[in-house]
């Protein structure tokens, strides 16, 4: 049998394993197809340990790993009557109508004693996927709202960078690193012989995130907590509050490994869900009490509300100034705004809108991944507002 045809089948084995779940790039496809042309590939054991040494970077995926090997690596009977060593992929055998699942294929190869085992099997969720990206938050169902839930726990995200006052050691820098010049020349009796190099650090910006989780935005407010913990685990420097009435930090909650219990725990510290919106008193309170620990080093701040507000609009014209002065860059999230037609006229929404760098909608999959390239992307100066200076009278 030509090898043409192992590679073939060699290829089809990756495929399987990564709809299974294991992290295979093409990388490491292309060193696999290369070591077996090395190796007898006709030989099952040679095979194997070419395929588990260059496809299989985890302990945790070996066992997974070696139940698909013996599901694929099986006889098969060939139309003269001899069984073939490398048999034809899974796939030729599917029901056209009906799409390959590879969950349903070891179940009807196990056996009763074979040990249970848990895996995630991809297979036939690209289409879902995609059909997901651009369907609104508060039109799932709920077999869909888990499935979303789990797309933003795989999410990464990334925030743009600053350069620090602060130096650090760089060769390639173009400032004279003193004390390591000193204590090299201490080597040599004083002569300077070698000389250091430094630079300004870079970081990350840290991250405030505002969510507003009363009656109107009931709809997105589980997302929401899914998002800040999407975020929280992939920044460095992030800090999560919520408003209804009041404002409430759900920061140490979200630090927790276990998501689930997570967001059931922040969930349940917060006393004013689904009740009224004070937008206002809110960030009212936020500048008080947490801007100055939380607003250094060119934070960006994030605020998620439809912009429906139940107390005093001037009010919150005035602690939108103050927070806009404080921070880097301020981006306001509307679920609304994703609509054909909307505008943001309500009284809330008109008098926070001066004051926005960012004014963007997250209603679906496909605007959180914008929302992600549009942080990882913000530079070191903010867009042109209005002019927020104090208007002097004129006497």
């Amino acid at each position: 049998m030509s090898n043409s045809f192992f590679l073939a089948n060699a290829l089809q084995f990756t495929r399987v394993l990564k709809a299974a779940g294991l992290p295979i790039s093409s990388s490491q496809a292309q060193d696999f197809c290369q070591a077996l042309t090395l190796v007898d590939m006709g030989q099952k054991e040679q095979f194997f340990y070419v395929a588990r040494g260059t496809l299989v970077m985890r302990q945790e995926h070996l066992r997974l790993f070696e139940v698909l090997f013996n599901l694929f690596w099986r006889p098969a009977i060939t139309k003269n009557g001899r069984g073939q060593k490398m048999p034809v992929a899974p796939r030729h055998n599917r029901p056209r109508n009906h799409p390959y699942s590879l969950a349903m294929l070891m179940a009807s190869k196990a056996k009763r004693n074979d040990q249970a085992l848990e895996i995630a099997d991809k297979a036939g969720s690209f289409s879902s996927s995609e059909l997901l990206q651009s369907k609104d938050f508060g039109h799932l169902t709920i077999e869909e709202l888990e499935t979303v839930k789990k797309l933003i726990q795989e999410m990464r995200w990334q925030v743009s960078l600053r350069t620090t006052r602060r130096f650090t050691a760089d060769d390639s820098g173009q400032r004279l690193h003193l004390r390591r010049c000193l204590r090299a020349a201490a080597k040599f009796n004083g002569t300077p012989l070698q000389l250091a190099y430094q630079s300004k650090k870079i970081k990350e910006r840290p991250l405030i995130l505002l969510a507003d989780i009363s009656g109107s935005m009931e709809k997105y407010a589980r997302l929401t907590l899914q998002f800040f913990y999407s975020v929280t685990h992939s920044l460095k420097t992030v800090e999560a509050f919520v408003f209804g009435t009041r404002l409430t930090r759900i920061t140490p909650q979200l630090k927790l490994k276990n998501i689930d219990q997570a967001i059931n725990l922040a969930a349940r510290d917060v006393v004013d869900w689904s009740g009224g919106t004070r937008i206002g008193d809110s960030i009212k309170q936020f500048n008080r009490e947490w801007s100055r620990r939380v607003l250094r080093r060119g934070a960006i701040v994030v605020i998620m509300s439809d912009g429906w507000e139940r107390g005093d609009v001037s009010e919150l014209g005035r602690e939108m100034r103050y927070l806009h002065h404080r921070c880097h860059r301020l981006i306001w999230l509307n679920p609304l705004s994703g609509r054909v037609g909307y505008q943001p006229l309500v009284e809330g929404m008109a008098a926070a809108l001066p004051y926005i760098d960012d004014f963007l909608p997250i209603h679906n999959l496909q605007t959180l991944s914008t929302l992600a390239e549009h942080l990882s992307k913000l530079g070191n100066t903010r867009p042109q507002t209005a002019d927020l200076r104090p208007q002097r009278k004129l006497l």
